[in-house]
């Protein structure tokens, strides 16, 4: 089974970012992200979102 949320720790070194960088993100809207019980977890749609929107901007620069 694939995972579908992944911690900040692993959704940093995916994105290959420090995990500041990715609170940044995560404080700015620009990555949505999940609270369970404490633990924050970064849902894996939305790090092709992400990507996706990155992608987006590149092409429209």
């Amino acid at each position: 089974m694939t995972r579908l949320l992944l911690t900040v720790q692993e959704a940093a070194q995916a994105l290959a970012i420090s995990r500041s960088k990715l609170y940044e993100l995560i404080a700015s809207g620009e990555l949505p992200s999940v609270r369970i019980d404490g633990s924050r977890r970064v849902p894996l749609t939305a790090l092709d979102a992400y990507i996706n929107s990155l992608m987006e901007r590149k092409e429209a620069a």
